[in-house]
């Protein structure tokens, strides 16, 4: 009986297609996440750099059913102007006040505690966002 063989010897007729088809997805599979990699990178720098006017919440308070006090902590460029946008919120997540309050000063960094009137008791404050006026 003779022994049949199912594979060509190696090496002996070159690549074969599916190996060849195998490096082509690695390179264009390569290509593609580098290329997602640096939109995604673009799209941060662009987000971060593009903002004239950031805030952060530093912490907030209730001090009464109609008004609450937040402590905000702004980042602008020195002659920027801009305001910022903070709610109220009850305990179910409804909206019970809502205002913006502006940030004129000239000064790159401002640390202020403003308030906020509300229509009922408030549980948390949340900062919505910040704009700039140009």
């Amino acid at each position: 009986m003779a022994a049949v063989r199912e594979a060509l010897p190696e090496g002996r007729y070159g690549r074969s297609q599916d190996e060849r088809a195998d490096r082509k997805l690695k390179i264009i599979g390569s290509v593609l996440g580098v290329a997602f990699l640096a939109m995604v990178g673009w799209f941060g720098w662009d987000y971060i750099a593009g903002q004239d006017v950031s805030a952060e919440l530093i912490k907030s308070k209730i001090v009464s059913d109609g008004r609450a006090e937040a402590h905000l902590e702004v980042r602008k460029d020195r002659d920027a102007d801009g305001h910022c946008t903070l709610r109220a919120l009850d305990e179910a997540g409804g909206e019970v006040g809502r205002a913006d309050f502006r940030f004129d000063q000239r000064s790159e960094r401002v640390d202020e505690i403003v308030s906020l009137r509300t229509t009922s008791r408030a549980t948390a404050v949340e900062l919505t966002g910040c704009s700039s006026d140009s």
